[in-house]
């Protein structure tokens, strides 16, 4: 069953127009570059439209991978398509551990606490994420290569993409814990200085502390936890981009 008829899943038409629009995605970040409101994470401000940090990230990051996972599930059944290639699954298999980490693990468990989000960066990320995880899934799905000749002559740009992935991957999760440490460091002072002068600890949380690293690419550069999600982009998409004109 459909859950929005000929859009989700996506219709072959519905589809196509929906990677025709996208391609234009990036001009909607313009307003980034002119002004400096980003009421999220450390530029969060006070206001009514605030939704907890932890579980707004989640909510709002989930949707990419499920819809994708939909899609596999559901398009093959419509298009009439027995069974998609091993390749397809893996792709879809990489984003989808990529998101539990990242939309999940992350936030709920392993994040000491994160600041509040504004609503308008909760609704903006959920439709990023269901629209990227449709136009993806829809590819993956019957859209794109349906059959193992489809991949023919892709098996070493697949597991060197690979292994860039889980380089990327690996150093992603490194350079967040970096981070983390950071808060949890904090939340250590925060509880020795409570004890110390005979006060209840703030059950671990603290408030904003932001501080640069030492460790690892940190010392060369400013963001390498999100330098490595660039592997992670790339690789996901290099083995299907070139054949991106021959779907379907």
């Amino acid at each position: 069953m459909a859950i929005l008829e000929t859009w989700l899943p996506p219709s072959r038409e519905h589809w196509e127009l929906m990677n025709y629009l996208w391609q234009f995605f990036p001009l909607l970040t313009l307003f980034q570059w002119i002004t400096d409101w980003y009421p999220q994470g450390k530029t969060s401000a006070s206001s009514r439209l605030n939704l907890p940090g932890k579980y707004a990230w989640a909510v709002m990051e989930t949707p990419g991978f499920v819809v994708l996972l939909y899609c596999m599930l559901r398009i093959p059944i419509i298009r009439g398509i027995d069974k998609l290639p091993a390749a397809n699954w893996l792709m879809a298999a990489l984003f989808t551990l990529h998101y539990i980490y990242r939309a999940l693990i992350s936030p709920l468990y392993l994040n000491p606490s994160m600041s509040p989000m504004h609503l308008f960066i909760f609704l903006s990320g959920l439709s990023f994420q269901i629209i990227n995880g449709t136009c993806i899934g829809g590819y993956l799905a019957g859209y794109g290569p349906t059959t193992v000749q489809d991949w023919a002559g892709t098996a070493p740009r697949i597991e060197v993409g690979m292994m860039i992935f889980f380089f990327g991957f690996i150093g992603n999760i490194y350079h967040d814990d970096e981070l983390r440490e950071i808060r949890r460091a904090a939340a250590r002072n925060q509880k020795r200085k409570a004890e110390t002068q005979g006060e209840k600890a703030k059950d671990g949380k603290v408030d904003k502390v932001y501080l640069i690293p030492e460790n690892g690419l940190f010392r060369v550069i400013l963001y390498p936890h999100y330098l490595c999600l660039g592997p992670f982009r790339a690789s996901e998409w290099s083995p299907q981009a070139p054949r991106t004109q021959k779907a379907h």
